[in-house]
């Protein structure tokens, strides 16, 4: 085959707008999506200048042919550039343009190609954002904390009313609740905003290399100790230092915790030289400290002297009328990070979110979030892009003993692919009924179906 017959072909099933144009920017050719996003047709195009459609990208010299006519033919090449032209119908439609500058045998100039992008849409899109942004309030988040409820409120007022104190904080809350969050908010609101935000997480340390990242260690301390090295304790110095999953911490690396607390000053592994530590403790923790305390696991000094001011993160099914709120932050945030063009949830779809429990807290819906993104294709998240925990919550565990719509009977005591083939066998392989007998979604029926290989005759 000969490309050469076949160009204009080609040109037309490329989806933004190709245009060529002479050495004096005469219109020689343009393709489908160039005419649609110009508005004129190619014939109405031919033997025109350039000039007709405005662009706010071009550097028009006018005075002859190639470099005489703009600076593209003195360039050679233009990338990515964003700019405005002027449709048939006089209306600005914003573009991205790539040129290249066409020559002949002899090298000589003979015109350049353009691609033409209507970021119309894009631009569309973030307006739309930036509207839904303001409809919600997202941006007036509590350091970068989201939430409106009043219990969101009470923990506002106390993270204000201890920021500019030294006072030790506890902070309390199941996992994924946000407690670095607040942390961190603790320290941007408080005297010490500008100096080091330190954080360790304890549980993820063994009880070695824990003390080592607290105190430090000087060279020769241990095998691979091959140089001093400073501790996070003396990185935090004049800052703050974050100890999470507190209630992780073996006990003899407590009892020198208790120390430092007490006395303010740090020894690193290997020596007995003491160095002078000024840092805001805080900690957290999802561990009942007190029955640690009872279990012999955790020092009942160390407990009083870190629980000052204890502070307590809710979990997101005590403030549920914050999830929307949550759920569009994430949008918006996730929208960003990957270019799709999606808005929101569907109001089916939101129920769904809302109506479930949520064990996992902001993390887990976070997560979710994540994962309807990924499926969904459209301009919004529709419930057949959640994840099949959420749409079958509260539909199958809670019914499974009761007649259901449809005159169907799920039974108790049933594996997932028992119930979901005794449910298929009363609807004779209607997804659809067999679906309102199991009371989920057709697609959670459908996921099942797929997961255990089940053949409908």
């Amino acid at each position: 085959m000969e490309i050469g017959k076949q160009w204009r072909h080609i040109i037309d099933s490329v989806p933004d707008g190709i245009i060529i144009v002479d050495e004096s920017g005469i219109f020689l050719a343009a393709n489908q999506t160039a005419q649609l996003i110009t508005g004129y047709s190619e014939k109405e195009l031919k033997g025109q200048s350039c000039r007709i459609l405005n662009c706010t990208g071009c550097k028009i010299v006018g005075k002859g042919k190639g470099k005489n006519w703009c600076r593209l033919f003195s360039e050679g090449l233009i990338r990515e550039k964003k700019c405005v032209i002027t449709n048939r119908q006089n209306q600005t439609i914003p573009i991205v343009k790539n040129a290249t500058v066409l020559f002949n045998e002899k090298n000589e100039i003979v015109g350049a190609v353009e691609t033409l992008k209507d970021i119309s849409e894009n631009i569309n899109y973030i307006n739309e954002l930036a509207s839904i942004k303001r409809m919600y309030h997202i941006d007036d988040g509590f350091h970068g904390i989201i939430g409106r409820t009043p219990v969101m409120q009470s923990l506002y007022e106390h993270i204000e009313s201890v920021a500019s104190l030294d006072t030790p904080v506890m902070i309390l809350g199941e996992s994924g609740t946000g407690k670095e969050m607040v942390a961190k908010a603790l320290h941007e609101t408080g005297n010490r905003a500008s100096k080091p935000f330190i954080k360790v997480n304890c549980a993820a340390l063994s009880e070695n290399i824990l003390e080592s990242e607290l105190f430090g260690h000087v060279k020769g301390a241990y095998t691979g100790a091959e140089t001093d090295r400073i501790g996070r304790f003396e990185a935090s110095h004049t800052g703050t230092i974050f100890l999470d999953e507190i209630g992780d911490i073996p006990l003899s690396v407590q009892v020198k915790l208790l120390r430092v607390l007490e006395e303010k000053m740090i020894q690193r592994v290997g020596t007995n030289k003491s160095i002078p530590i000024d840092s805001r403790i805080i900690t957290a923790t999802n561990k009942n400290l007190e029955k640690l305390i009872s279990e012999g696991a955790f020092r009942e000094d160390l407990f009083f002297r870190i629980n000052v001011f204890p502070l307590t993160c809710p979990p997101l099914h005590r403030r549920k009328d914050d999830i929307t709120l949550i759920i569009q932050h994430f949008i918006s945030l996730h929208a960003e990070k990957t270019g799709k063009n999606i808005l929101g949830f569907t109001p089916e779809a939101m129920r769904l979110m809302v109506a479930y429990p949520w064990p996992g807290n902001i993390r887990e819906l976070r997560n979710s979030v994540e994962y309807a993104f990924v499926l969904a294709r459209g301009k919004s998240i529709g419930s057949e892009h959640l994840p099949e925990k959420i749409t079958s919550f509260n539909s199958l565990d809670t019914r499974l003993s009761k007649r259901i719509e449809h005159n169907g009977i799920v039974k108790v005591g049933l594996s997932e692919k028992e119930k979901l083939l005794n449910a298929l066998q009363q609807a004779d392989g209607n997804q659809t009924r067999a679906a309102g007998i199991l009371g989920v979604s057709r697609i959670t029926v459908w996921k099942r179906i797929k997961k255990h290989g089940i053949q409908l005759k």
